[in-house]
């Protein structure tokens, strides 16, 4: 029975491991060609062979989204291989911990660059394919810290509001081609990320598996699971929104 990604040609970025990895494992599963860009070459071709060895069609590219020129070539690259780009995944980003005084400009562009603006660049070189062909869909992955947040990420807080911003302003304004731009907003999820912020405070495993009313951390494919669903058919009349996945941790009072 054909997947609901059947036909679909999926650009996934920060595809090499976690989210990204699951998110790209899923939509193959689901029938789609799918486009693989990190800069971990390694671990890219790792799971590019993964991919592969079930029999889907998949391609990948070591690019840098933070970079018009790489964007351009990467997305070349992969468009050429399998086709023009209908479901854009920006998953890549960055974690940030920094207090507001200290923090260098420098620093914060490189946050930004990664959460925000290579997000808008990739979405800038695929869009307009979509656009001519009415048929497209963005899922961008913010994070809980687009609501919700602890002292010490505003940087990353930041950048992650700003995503869910531009998700809502993009989707109003390619809705008239019939491309559809939505947010998804993990909260604790079992990656790598996840692991530089328990080692990075103190006991907050602990608080974290306490605080979650399902009593425990969410995984890759749960999100991957949601992704899947908004860049489908099957979410024709969703545009504009931000689905939270975090456990039912957003919905507590204390």
């Amino acid at each position: 029975m054909p997947g609901r990604l059947t036909g679909e040609v999926v650009l996934v970025t920060g595809a090499a491991r976690g989210i990204g990895r699951a998110i790209a494992v899923k939509a193959a599963e689901e029938g789609a060609a799918v486009g693989l860009l990190d800069l971990l070459p390694d671990e890219l071709a790792a799971t590019t062979e993964a991919i592969a060895a079930t029999g889907a069609q998949v391609a990948a590219a070591v690019g840098d989204i933070t970079d018009e020129s790489s964007v351009r070539t990467s997305v070349d690259d992969l468009t050429g291989k399998l086709g023009a780009v209908t479901v854009l995944v920006n998953n890549a980003g960055k974690n940030a911990y920094a207090d507001a005084t200290a923090m260098t400009v420098d620093e914060w562009d490189s946050v930004f660059d990664v959460d925000l603006k290579g997000a808008w660049l990739m979405a800038r070189q695929v869009l307009p394919a979509m656009i001519a062909h009415r048929h497209g869909a963005i899922v961008n992955i913010a994070s809980i810290h687009s609501n919700l947040t602890t002292a010490g990420m505003f940087p990353y807080a930041a950048a992650k509001s700003g995503l869910v911003g531009m998700t809502r302003s993009l989707a109003l304004d390619v809705a008239p081609h019939d491309v559809r731009v939505n947010a998804v907003s993990p909260g604790f999820i079992a990656t790598d990320l996840l692991e530089e912020f328990f080692d990075t405070i103190p006991g907050a495993r602990d608080s974290a598996l306490a605080v979650h009313p399902l009593g425990r951390i969410g995984t890759p494919e749960n999100v991957a699971e949601v992704v899947c669903f908004l860049a489908s058919t099957a979410a024709a009349f969703v545009t504009g929104a931000n689905w939270t996945v975090d456990g039912g941790l957003g919905v507590r009072y204390a």
